[in-house]
């Protein structure tokens, strides 16, 4: 689905109307394809701490050029900031000493990283001064502009060599629209990271197992981890088995057509793995629905409905296939949240509260999986769809339009994201929540 506002502002009369008028002037966001570098560019290291002095080689590793020196005209399409050494208050004033300087020197779609330790593992002055790491990030993505980006990785003292499939994803066109992000590293004491021996085929040889795959986000997602060397094996219910089937062929993979909710659907899909595929490496529960409606209209039913699709299977299916041991050790488990489940939404009080219910879902289980498996969620802004192309005209620009890149996602923002996460190298990245909003107005 195309966003008509922002073809018209990119347009000659529409970037003078757009401006006369103080209208946003969204910027077309660069995306990955197979075969890109995942830089397009040079990115400048800075800052002091643990990881400093290893920022070149951890980017080499990647194929990502980098410089620790700023030279008058050159133009950066990344900046990766160490501010693990910050131990206190005063010590913040380093990062505008840092990127002040420089932000001038950005190109468009840049992206912006600073790293710190996570508050929740040191004591004192530094905990104050890395918990300000958030404020400082959030704000920055805020008015970066030009469809740039700006993300705080917390990384636990240890962990320093599973930054790799972090900084690969945010450092690329994969994260166009993640922004004003917090992601944690190690910070559960996980495993750490596994080697990759193709970063351009991470999940060659795993085994990725997608609900709700026949069309939309769900489509997305498993074209997303076929691309990253996936087999897939999709799920959806037996009335969309045409469309579902049609995606499977396409992606060489192989289908199950069941309703999540039946009784009996986490021991058939548990079999189904472990008979055709001597188990699971991916699994990624995005199936759910909305039944919206203000409360004082709501009926039981319809509301527990929602959340029996959205949270209750999830979590059914899940505690079977550990139960059978059906995923493989180093396994992955995603959920797909909502921003509705961190700030509300009018008129989706069973869907914020299911959306509520995955953030918990991933926290209750983190600190529990064991053989280096991880949960982790993505929770979606306003994701341009079939489904939202219905959604009446005025609610949907001021959806599109709130937040940072004054812009609708697409659906492969969310499915990048969750490649991230499959990566084997993404061990050390457990419990965490992100949001693939453009930076929503609404909410952390």
């Amino acid at each position: 689905m195309s966003d008509k506002y922002q073809s018209f502002t990119q347009s000659k009369i529409g970037q003078i109307v757009a401006k006369n008028l103080g209208l946003p002037q969204p910027t077309a966001l660069d995306r990955y394809s197979a075969g890109d570098p995942l830089v397009k560019g040079t990115v400048l290291t800075g800052g002091r701490g643990r990881i400093a002095d290893d920022l070149a080689g951890l980017l080499a590793q990647l194929g990502i050029e980098s410089v620790d020196a700023h030279a008058d005209g050159q133009k950066y399409k990344g900046l990766v900031f160490d501010a693990t050494g910050i131990t206190d208050v005063a010590g913040l004033v380093e990062l505008q000493q840092f990127f002040t300087p420089v932000l001038r020197s950005l190109k468009s779609c840049a992206r912006v990283i600073v790293i710190g330790t996570p508050p929740e593992l040191v004591e004192g002055a530094e905990k104050i001064a890395q918990r300000g790491l958030e404020g400082f990030t959030r704000s920055l993505g805020k008015e970066i502009g030009k469809g740039s980006t700006v993300q705080l990785v917390y990384v636990a003292e240890g962990y320093e060599n599973s930054l790799l499939s972090t900084l690969g994803f945010f450092l690329s066109p994969k994260s166009a629209y993640v922004s004003g992000q917090v992601a944690r590293i190690g910070a559960h004491k996980e495993k750490k990271a596994a080697a990759v021996a193709d970063w351009t085929r991470p999940l060659e040889g795993k085994v990725a197992f997608v609900t709700g795959a026949s069309r939309g986000i769900g489509e997305e997602i498993a074209r997303v981890l076929h691309r990253d060397g996936a087999k897939i094996v999709g799920l959806d219910v037996p009335q969309a088995a045409d469309d579902l089937v049609k995606v499977m062929n396409e992606l060489g993979g192989d289908w199950l057509t069941l309703d999540i909710t039946a009784a009996d659907a986490p021991q058939r899909i548990a079999q189904h793995l472990k008979d055709n595929h001597g188990g699971v490496d991916i699994v990624v529960h995005n199936a759910g629905v909305t039944m919206d409606k203000k409360l004082a209209n709501q009926t039981p039913e319809r509301f527990g409905k929602v959340l029996e699709i959205n949270l209750l299977a999830p979590e059914l299916i899940t505690d079977e296939l550990l139960k059978q041991k059906v995923i493989n050790a180093n396994g992955r488990v995603v959920g797909v949240a909502s921003i509705a489940g961190i700030a509300g939404n009018l008129g989706q009080t069973s869907y914020a509260a299911s959306k509520a219910g995955v953030i918990g879902f991933v926290d209750s289980l983190a600190t529990q999986l064991k053989d280096g498996i991880t949960i982790n969620a993505v929770a979606p802004g306003f994701i341009i769809t079939a489904m939202t192309a219905a959604v009446p005209f005025a609610t949907r620009e001021v959806g599109q339009r709130l937040n940072a890149m004054s812009q609708g996602g697409l659906p492969v923002d969310v499915a990048e994201t969750i490649a991230w996460y499959a990566s084997p190298a993404s061990t050390a990245v457990n419990g965490n929540v992100v949001r693939v909003c453009g930076q929503m107005m609404l909410g952390a």
